[in-house]
């Protein structure tokens, strides 16, 4: 069975007023006011089929289903239903008899959400009949869309920043700090410090007052003599002349 054959119920509300409206008198639109609310010409049930991209607004006897009217709607909104300009409860539908006549009659809803679903629920099925006209343009016409340019223009870059990046083999190490020299442009060592040839050499003890710059001294060697005076017990050039007592004459 194709799609166009198919019929398929989208609303069902069990109770509407059909009303005999007067002409339109102008293009402001209809007023539900100007009808006689409170005398329906007909009471009975409404359903609205869709069969492929038309709905049908089907006016029933609400305990038969005998068919009162029917209205073709192609467009929504359109010349088909049309909204009344002081009620959302009362519509304005064309209907025809099957041999090409046309009438214009009100309908109207006792409650107002049935009027709410009554109108969605043609919004939702021409916004379908959009889509799958659009769909059928897509079919046949593949590649009318825009197509996506992935491509750099010109003068554009990139940036890439990749976070723990491992060195390449054969890169070069990172320079190792070159050791000290010791030419005469580097600054003396500090006071106390020992040069490397005097690691294993006795240092005198500093007299008080009078601190050692060990950096331009250069120390004598200790005398072997275990004599704790040493020649300051002997004057130079008169040792017939020195007493010996031992002391130190001045």
């Amino acid at each position: 069975m194709a799609d166009s054959d198919y019929e398929s119920v989208i609303c069902v509300k069990p109770e509407v007023h059909v009303y005999r409206i007067p002409p339109r008198a102008s293009n402001r639109g209809y007023r539900a006011a100007e009808w006689q609310l409170d005398q329906p010409a007909w009471s009975g049930r409404l359903r609205i089929t869709a069969r492929g991209k038309v709905a049908y607004i089907k006016l029933e006897d609400r305990n038969t289903g005998e068919l009162f009217a029917q209205s073709s709607v192609e467009q929504f909104p359109g010349i088909a239903v049309e909204s009344v300009t002081d009620s959302s409860r009362y519509f304005v539908i064309c209907i025809e008899d099957g041999n090409g006549r046309r009438a214009f009659i009100g309908v109207g809803f006792a409650d107002r959400g049935d009027a709410f679903d009554f109108n969605v629920a043609l919004q939702d099925h021409f916004k379908w009949v959009k889509q799958q006209t659009e769909f059928a343009k897509q079919a046949q016409n593949p590649d009318t869309g825009p197509k996506l340019d992935l491509g750099f223009k010109e003068g554009q870059t990139i940036k890439i920043n990749i976070a723990n990046m491992k060195k390449k083999e054969g890169a070069p190490a990172a320079a190792k700090p070159r050791p000290l020299s010791a030419g005469p442009s580097l600054l003396p060592p500090p006071p106390g410090a020992k040069t490397p040839s005097q690691q294993n050499t006795p240092q005198p003890a500093a007299s008080p007052g009078f601190p050692l710059d060990v950096g331009t001294l250069s120390w004598a060697e200790p005398a072997t003599s275990t004599d704790t005076w040493g020649d300051f017990t002997k004057a130079s050039g008169s040792a017939s002349s020195q007493p010996s007592s031992g002391w130190v004459q001045f």
